[in-house]
């Protein structure tokens, strides 16, 4: 049973500010923000959920079914991460890249403290409350110094690749020639770049890469010495009561300072053929997806192809809708739908064979996702891109970029739209 009060905040940027600050002292942080960016589909602002009450934390093997078991015991708000490699769970396959961060690959907790943030409204609730302690922790947050938080002991890093630009070249050439072998439609190729024995201040580099993007789907995720710094733009999968909403990004264009080249960028992203394939192709692997949970003839397309404007990229999107059976499992329409489709490719079995013969690094976290599972049910994550991901303890930061290869793919524009994709990341850590 939680304890529930509601505070109404004067500046809730600031607050917003101040009360991520205050949840740095404790080892388990989910924080998820939109960045107040209207959407369609949504709860909250943000949400900060700290302090675990109850963990889990598994490899691969049976990951689903133990967090499903995990679930339905607490019966309460979750949050957490599913890593891309929980591939291994949902079909025969194995992740056998190069692993310098080591994340767990799913790792899940309840919180005994939960901030959920609408306009200027905060409603805390919290898990067996000691005293007066939502009180003392609500006057803390708003005592909190935010001046007094600055980036110590840690210089900008200096990044390296993991693969060159010939290498990952050839790499698409090696996607294409399987394409016309009719194995697969599509494939996303994703490379690594990477700091070894570097450090970060984690909450400063999120703050500066959130600035720089403002996106969506913004996460900042720190479980013991694990860190996830995330400007997502993209949702993974949303379920509300019986509806399911998924929302995949196929097509990237840059923006331009300039109102009409920036039009005319945005039109031509729209009406690009290339690009619209891509989007379509995952469209219909997602419609598959969400079929195998759906009551018979609720998949729906809502919108597809539109253009939306981000701060670093135009983005299309679609979204894609199922209704679900009230019996069903949260667990087994994640499952069922994981990885999401415009990380891996199609037909998505073939993708992912492909894709881990072809990639050099474990993916991990990185093409997860990162978010929640209500009491009731109801869940919403992101989609785990233009990220940085950071093992303290192994003093590793990396970053990975990706994009999806079609027949009509020209390998040297892929690996520019993968350096767009990385700007924002680059940026931040190497101050450039």
């Amino acid at each position: 049973m939680r304890t529930t009060q509601q505070f109404t905040i004067p500046n809730i940027s600031v607050f917003k500010k101040q009360l991520l600050y205050w949840a740095q002292q404790f080892q388990e942080v989910v924080w998820l923000d939109s960045n107040t960016y209207q959407q369609q589909y949504s709860s909250y602002d943000a949400i900060l959920a700290v302090d675990a009450f109850t963990t889990i934390k598994t490899d691969d093997y049976g990951a689903f079914e133990t967090l499903k078991t995990y679930q339905k015991q607490t019966r309460d708000w979750i949050f957490g991460y599913l890593s891309y490699d929980l591939k291994n769970d949902v079909e025969q396959l194995s992740s056998k890249n190069s692993d310098e961060l080591k994340f767990p690959e799913l790792f899940f907790f309840q919180p005994k403290k939960l901030f959920l943030i609408q306009g200027n409204r905060v409603e805390v609730l919290y898990l067996n409350l000691v005293s007066d302690e939502l009180l003392e922790d609500y006057n803390a947050i708003l005592e909190t110094s935010i001046a007094t938080h600055t980036t110590t002991g840690c210089d900008k890093v200096k990044i390296s690749v993991r693969m060159t630009k010939s290498v990952y070249v050839e790499k698409v050439k090696q996607i294409l020639a399987h394409i016309r072998r009719g194995d697969i439609y599509e494939a996303n190729l994703c490379q690594e770049f990477f700091a070894a024995n570097s450090c970060i201040d984690p909450i400063a580099t999120f703050h500066n890469l959130n600035t720089i993007s403002t996106p969506p789907f913004a996460s900042f995720l720190k479980l013991d010495h694990w860190y996830g710094l995330c400007a997502s733009p993209e949702r993974y999968l949303r379920k509300e009561g019986q509806k399911i909403i998924s929302q995949p990004i196929k097509g990237t264009a840059k923006r331009s300072p300039e109102p009409n080249v920036d039009a005319a960028l945005k039109k031509t992203l729209a009406e690009d053929p290339k690009e619209r394939s891509e989007n379509i192709m995952i469209v219909d692997l997602v419609r598959n997806d969400l079929s195998k949970t759906a009551e018979k003839g609720s998949v729906i397309v809502e919108e597809l192809c539109k253009v939306y404007s981000f701060e670093q990229v135009h983005q299309m999107i679609s979204t894609v809708v199922s209704t679900v059976n009230e019996e069903t499992s949260p667990i087994k329409v994640l499952q069922t739908t994981f990885p999401m489709g415009s990380m891996t490719g199609a037909p998505k079995v073939s993708a992912m064979q492909i894709i881990e013969a072809i990639e050099m690094t474990k993916r991990g976290l990185y093409s997860g996702a990162i978010g929640y599972i209500t009491s009731s049910g109801d869940f919403d994550f992101n989609v785990v891109i233009r990220s940085i991901l950071y093992n303290e303890d192994r003093e590793y930061v990396s970053y990975t970029v990706g994009g999806a290869i079609t027949a009509q793919s020209i390998p040297e524009k892929e690996y520019e739209e993968c350096l767009l994709k990385a700007k924002a990341m680059r940026e931040v850590l190497e101050g450039v």
